[in-house]
């Protein structure tokens, strides 16, 4: 599904990118379209540095948990 999306939005570029070339665009609109590339580029990088930030501290947790059982462990052994 994502290259199907992607085919279709090259091919709008393309267009796009033609239409421009014969001034057929207003440059208001494609700075429209810049600003609103950039607010979705940004939520996006909002919502995985976020997600990252969660799956670094479970990752932390689990390793602190990993250290304590190791050493229990080892010294349960002996």
């Amino acid at each position: 599904m994502n290259h199907f999306l992607k085919n279709i939005i090259d091919w709008m570029m393309e267009k796009e990118e033609d239409m421009a070339k014969k001034c057929a665009i207003p440059m208001k609109e494609i700075e429209y379209q810049i600003e609103k590339v950039e607010a979705q580029k940004a939520k996006i990088q909002k919502e995985y540095d976020e997600a990252m930030a969660e799956l670094n501290d479970v990752l932390a947790k689990l390793e602190k948990i990993k250290s304590t059982e190791v050493l229990r462990c080892q010294t349960e052994d002996k």
